[in-house]
């Protein structure tokens, strides 16, 4: 399992602790328990990063409103909060995950004393819409896949495309992983579940991944690297992706590097693959999470709506709707 070295939680945590200091924001020993709390119940460092984000906004509305102590919290502060980023047009989904992370702060807060355990007592709740997920359409994946002729670029997306790992996985996956014999990719550790699982690779895919794979030049055990042998970074991989989009003339749909796993999931799905085995090969906790796919590509309830329709067409039903 590839973790994180400790230094590097060590020097994350006290980074944020500076932000503190320099806005000269309170509750910083308060907050400080708390990150270190996350760091020895082994939570990963973007998930301390993410996590203190959301505190450290809700401490600069604090403080603009006039607050001065944690102690004298109130359930009020919190919604009031949450007002003040919806004004600012965030996104329901960020608002709850920011929502979710300040109730584990505060629960940690109630819990050691320092804040009335009423604050969080009665939990607001952000409706969230369940939207379809975004998959590419045929054509456009056509498209997108001729224009795509740098060696390293075109096995990134033709890997994400036919494995559905999410990009951070496939940024930090190392050469060993891989299994081209056996056409695998395993993931030992899933950057947001933690959960271990294989995928594997599809002869386009495969063939796209060796051809890079023996062009690589630099000694180094990632896949795709960046500067000095690091992992590529997230926003080097979104880049080229979003060239080649606007390059097949493709700009105008929207379409993210997520949407290749959304893709994957989708195509699988309407190749006949069962439920179950989507969910193990995208890694999903809950089969909930894969079903959502199914509302986009089942074919079943296609052919049934059309069936019934011809027969509506037809004039073919009986009976009224009177009472």
């Amino acid at each position: 399992i590839k973790a994180p070295a400790p230094v590097a939680k060590h020097t994350l945590i006290e980074t944020c602790l500076k932000k503190l200091v320099k806005k000269r924001l309170y509750g910083r020993p308060h907050v400080k328990q708390y990150l270190y709390d996350l760091y020895r119940r082994g939570c990963r460092p973007n998930t301390i990063r993410s996590n203190f984000g959301a505190i450290f906004l809700f401490l600069c509305h604090l403080k603009d409103s006039g607050k001065r102590h944690l102690e004298t919290l109130e359930r009020e502060d919190l919604g009031r909060f949450v007002e003040h980023e919806q004004d600012r047009g965030l996104k329901p989904n960020t608002v709850s995950t920011r929502l979710r992370a300040l109730y584990a702060f505060l629960g940690y807060l109630a819990e050691k004393e320092i804040i009335n355990a009423a604050v969080v007592k009665k939990k607001m709740h952000i409706k969230v819409p369940d939207a379809l997920p975004k998959a590419i359409d045929p054509q456009d994946i056509k498209r997108l896949l001729a224009v795509t002729r740098k060696v390293r670029d075109r096995a990134l997306i033709l890997v994400l495309l036919r494995t559905g790992m999410r990009i951070g996985e496939l940024l930090s996956a190392e050469i060993s992983d891989v299994n081209l014999r056996e056409n695998r990719i395993d993931i030992y550790e899933a950057d947001k579940t933690r959960i271990g699982r294989v995928v594997y690779l599809s002869e386009d895919a495969r063939r796209a991944l060796k051809v890079w794979i023996k062009k690589r030049y630099c000694q180094t055990a990632y896949i795709f690297y960046g500067r000095a042998g690091k992992p590529l970074c997230y926003e080097a991989a979104r880049a080229a992706f979003n060239k080649y989009v606007d390059k097949a003339g493709l700009s105008h749909t929207g379409y993210t590097l997520h949407c290749l796993r959304h893709t994957c999931a989708s195509e699988l799905l309407n190749a006949g693959m069962r439920l179950e085995c989507v969910q193990q090969i995208l890694g999903h906790r809950s089969i909930e999470m894969t079903r959502r796919y199914a509302r986009l590509t089942d074919n079943t309830r296609r052919e049934e709506y059309f069936k019934a329709m011809q027969i509506i067409e037809r004039g073919d039903l009986d009976g009224h709707y009177r009472r």
